[in-house]
């Protein structure tokens, strides 16, 4: 399986192409990087695209959408279906929603998962729609994968399902390995607890807060004032 990367150099949103084999069927994961690399990568390795498959409708995924259809004519799939076959790639749909309601996952021959923005190396997505749904896409779907897994995020680097379920501190405190921050902060006026300060894909922070009146997000560091 061949599988290339194109990364934006602001947003450091990730477009993939993955294809069965050289003279073979290629398929796109998102748009929103520079398309030309992927866009030859097609013609070194003289590939027919047959899908653009979409992990959620964030601009920073999308941008490059309908350049892409309208040159190769592409299935667009953005909604959760049943597995499906193009070429020799064996393709699973998993719904993981929680950074957005609409959030999929594409499992690869069963051994590279696209998962969008619902796991990072080393991080997790922003809550945006369900903290729940989000603990729960991560732990249930993404890292019940076998650990060799490839774990190709919507951004930066590419990770495994072993390596996260070992090193993610997010992940260490769900699975009770690590305790849980008791520091105090505040986003928007509303005051939290700082259950969880970490590193995040961009060189930034991700917070982990337990809000006084309405339960778990977790949010963009630049949207937390620390130590109130």
């Amino acid at each position: 399986m061949i599988v290339e990367r194109s990364m934006h150099p602001g947003w450091l949103s990730n477009a993939y192409l993955i294809a069965d084999r050289p003279g073979g069927t290629g398929v796109f994961v998102d748009s929103g990087a520079p398309l030309e690399p992927l866009l030859r990568a097609v013609e070194t390795h003289e590939l027919t695209p047959t899908h653009l498959l979409v992990t959620h409708g964030h601009g920073d995924h999308t941008a490059g959408n309908e350049s892409l259809r309208r040159r190769f004519g592409l299935e667009l799939v953005e909604r959760a279906c049943d597995r499906f076959q193009t070429g020799k790639l064996s393709i699973d749909v998993l719904p993981t929603p929680g950074h957005s309601a609409d959030s999929l996952s594409f499992l690869f021959n069963g051994s590279a998962c696209f998962c969008g923005d619902t796991l990072f190396a080393g991080s997790v997505g922003g809550s945006g729609s369900s903290f729940a749904d989000l603990r729960r896409s991560i732990m249930e779907v993404l890292l019940a994968l076998p650990p060799e897994t490839r774990i190709l995020p919507g951004h930066s680097d590419e990770t495994s399902a072993g390596e996260e379920w070992k090193q993610n501190p997010f992940v260490r405190i769900w699975r009770g390995l690590d305790p849980e921050g008791d520091g105090r902060c505040r986003v928007a006026g509303r005051e939290a607890r700082l259950v969880l300060w970490a590193h995040d894909y961009d060189g930034g922070f991700k917070a982990w807060l337990r809000f006084d009146d309405d339960g778990d997000q977790v949010v963009g560091g630049s949207r937390v004032e620390r130590g109130r």
